[in-house]
């Protein structure tokens, strides 16, 4: 049964449309990951799955109830749902213990209602609970914002970027804090975020918004190897992008004849691949005559420790240039003439 579903949502704000007729549905603990570029809509979508907006037109049901639709507005109140800001939000006035239970009824505020168990869920000492929110890191405040979220026992968790304001490190440890203890507490929840490998890394499953629109809603790996369009390939992730054409049931260009991993209508195409299909070696007694391998010079190397992007200049097409991604014990060096394949399947977009 899903916990969340929206139909036809629309949105605008003075004439102007910032959500176009959004159809989703989130199981029961499922961890959705709300992709998109800036201005794509995914705040606005927020704000009104969270009642404080209006929706313009369409329904929304959270655990089988509907919270929005026509001449319906339940307040943020009523629609038991857990938010989580950016910024965790915290009251500096109040302990830790005591912005966890400030949703609460006054009596469970009292009793610190389930403070301890909730600091556990979410990774910290309950030793915790009489601190300042002054005194923590700002990976471990927005700990306690989730644990604050959790509290009510909301039948959906938002988050709204609730890692941009954390250093690389910090951010890694605390959303996986995060994920850990949404699964544990068995809750629903949708991350809001522009960042692809926060995404891909945490969503059991990853929806794109894209100028309004909710373009694909699919698991990662599906949406990172089989991305509707060419422009989305190229937002989750480095996409090579080379002309071809599909023929038989197999794209054919530069790089030779490629299977497709999803089947397309013959004729003119831009085909699509990740730089990391892309395997290179040594060009040794290799030559470009032997099946599937092709010779290419190395541009330029951008080298990141444990990898590296490796730019190509393919030998019988000089005009077409590529990237690949190498482990970082094997990067060529600039001028190095190597050998390379493609491993896997690839997309296929009709050209315009």
């Amino acid at each position: 049964m899903s916990n969340l579903d929206i139909h036809g949502l629309t949105k605008s704000f003075d004439g102007h449309a910032v959500l176009h007729g959004i159809d989703l549905s989130v199981e029961r603990g499922t961890l959705l990951a709300l992709l998109g570029p800036s201005g794509s809509g995914k705040t606005t979508l927020l704000r009104v799955l969270c009642g404080f907006e209006r929706a313009d037109a369409g329904t929304i049901d959270i655990d089988g109830r509907r919270v929005a639709g026509p001449g319906l507005h339940l307040p943020s109140e009523a629609r038991r749902i857990g938010y989580v800001p950016q910024e965790g939000a915290l009251f500096p006035h109040l302990s830790v213990a005591d912005n966890i239970v400030f949703g609460l009824p006054r009596a469970q505020r009292r009793a610190r209602h389930r403070v301890a168990e909730l600091l556990e869920l979410v990774g910290l000492p309950a030793s915790y609970a009489d601190r300042a929110p002054q005194q923590l890191s700002g990976g471990q405040q927005q700990r306690v914002a989730l644990a604050r979220a959790l509290a009510p026992a909301p039948t959906l968790v938002m988050l709204d970027e609730p890692f941009s304001s954390l250093d690389a490190t910090l951010r890694i440890e605390t959303r996986q804090a995060v994920a850990d203890a949404l699964a544990a507490a068995g809750a629903t929840a949708v991350l809001v975020t522009h960042d692809q490998s926060e995404a891909l890394s945490l969503g059991h499953e990853v929806a794109v918004l894209w100028r309004g629109k909710l373009i694909q809603s699919a698991t990662p790996d599906v949406l990172y190897r089989r991305p509707v369009s060419r422009e989305l390939a190229s937002f989750v992730g480095d996409a090579v992008l080379l002309p071809g054409n599909v023929e038989n049931g197999a794209a054919v260009c530069h790089l030779g004849r490629l299977p497709l991993a999803v089947p397309h209508a013959e004729g003119p195409v831009d085909v699509m691949l990740r730089p990391e299909q892309i395997r290179i070696a040594p060009a040794g007694s290799a030559t470009q005559d032997d099946a599937g391998t092709h010779l290419a010079t190395v541009h330029d190397v951008s080298f990141f420790g444990q990898d590296a992007s490796v730019g190509l200049t393919l030998t019988e097409a000089p005009q077409f240039t590529l990237r690949a991604r190498v482990p970082g014990h094997f990067c060529p060096h600039v001028g190095e003439r190597v050998t390379l394949r493609v491993e896997g399947g690839v997309v296929a977009y009709s050209r315009p």
